[in-house]
């Protein structure tokens, strides 16, 4: 890929046009690395270098780039001098026999929670992430760096509609501060589990449409709610317990 398009990279039309995204630093090289090995989709990446990392051992083309180059290429203001240019992955729907579990995220905003969220799919692993239109993109440099390489090892489908949910899972579990406790053995026995916008949450007439299971956090109530990574943090996590 020629330098002068990597540099486009950095935005989202780009990103889409060319088919391709920025993994940044040492650490997300050896994740993708890591990835590479058990999915041919990351092979396909390609690495730009300074002299510092010359003798970097990889599977992939190398590109040796000045430092000045480099920091053109690179998002974070002091960069490390190695960079993976890496090919988007295509969309997989879910089969009807598939074993994962959703987790439909509505107008998701942050980068860093989008980030944190995928790294407790990966470490939990067996969990898919759907993102609505609207939500921020996964593979903006700033998520990519939060997700700390989880990106890479958690199956990702943007723009998915909440109307489509409807025909793709039987059961639809919601967050909701007026629900059951997800302690409840109901809140395991769902396909799909929704999680709202961090200001505004999710349409109440949507998940009227969509028959959806409501369940709650349990807590003294001392603030108005949570963080949405950590209430996703806190569910997947009940969902894994015991």
């Amino acid at each position: 890929m020629k330098l002068d398009d990597v540099k486009k990279l950095h935005q989202k039309k780009y990103r889409q046009a060319f088919g391709h995204f920025l993994v940044e630093g040492e650490h997300l090289v050896l994740e993708l690395e890591k990835a590479a090995a058990s999915n041919p989709h990351w092979r396909q990446a390609e690495l730009f270098v300074t002299s510092a990392y010359q003798d970097w051992q990889s599977p992939w083309p190398r590109h040796l780039v000045s430092d000045r180059q480099m920091a053109q290429l690179a998002d974070t203001r002091t960069p490390q001098g190695i960079l993976a240019v890496a090919p988007l992955p295509g969309a997989r729907e879910l089969g009807p026999d598939s074993r994962e579990r959703a987790v439909y995220l509505h107008e998701v905003q942050d980068p860093g929670n989008l980030g944190t969220i995928l790294r407790t799919l990966a470490w939990f692993d067996g969990f898919r992430c759907l993102l609505s239109p609207g939500s921020v993109d996964p593979f903006n440099p700033k998520v990519v760096r939060a997700s700390m390489g989880a990106l890479f090892h958690v199956p990702l489908e943007t723009e998915v509609s909440l109307d489509a949910l409807a025909s793709r899972y039987q059961r639809i579990a919601c967050l909701d501060t007026g629900g059951e406790a997800i302690t409840s053995a109901d809140f395991r026995h769902h396909d799909c589990y929704l999680f709202g916008n961090e200001a505004r949450g999710v349409p109440v007439e949507a998940l009227g449409e969509l028959n959806a299971g409501r369940f709650t956090i349990p807590g003294a109530g001392a603030v108005e709610s949570l963080n949405l990574a950590a209430a996703v943090n806190m569910a997947v996590y009940e969902l894994n317990r015991g």
